[in-house]
């Protein structure tokens, strides 16, 4: 009984650290396709048991948002959708105007406001190296660690046994 559930808990593991590469590829895929557009920025919400959010906007040096897309949800299977509402509008304009960011719910007026943040921050020179670091470190994933602390707890109960 117990090799099962050991079978089904890797397996879990597993699944969602190929759905959480799948997931990664979906947010390279969006980010190079608006990146071609213009800069974008990036806002998130992250969260651990509840809907975390991610909002990537493309602007242009006046501001002017070209295209914007959101990743809204708890799973692996979130992806990102168009948020047409910001289509053509200025970001300065809608993170400043209260009327525009009552459109949106609290998750998304979040991550907006993150993003106008991190434009400025770009715009100023402001901007660590720790905020544009795009690279995916495999190793950090959840999933990873996890095995890798079951790992050291299994070695560390082995050198218990042996000098027992």
């Amino acid at each position: 009984m117990l090799i099962y559930f050991g079978i089904i808990l890797v397996t879990a593991f597993l699944l969602q650290g190929l759905l959480g590469l799948r997931q990664i590829k979906n947010f390279s895929n969006v980010f190079h396709e608006l990146r071609t557009l213009a800069p974008v920025t990036i806002g998130k919400n992250p969260k651990k048991l509840r809907s975390g959010t991610l909002i990537l906007i493309a602007v242009d040096n006046n501001g002017r948002i070209r295209e914007a897309q959101i990743m809204k949800g708890v799973t692996v299977f979130a992806r990102f959708k168009e948020l047409k509402m910001l289509k053509n509008k200025n970001l300065a304009y809608v993170a400043a105007s209260n009327d525009q960011l009552k459109e949106f719910d609290r998750l998304t007026r979040v991550c907006l406001l993150d993003a106008y943040k991190n434009y400025i921050n770009y715009r100023t020179n402001k901007l660590k190296s720790e905020d544009i670091d795009t690279s995916i470190k495999i190793w950090s994933l959840p999933m990873v660690e996890k095995i890798k602390s079951f790992y050291y707890r299994m070695l560390k109960r082995g050198d218990r046994k042996q000098i027992n």
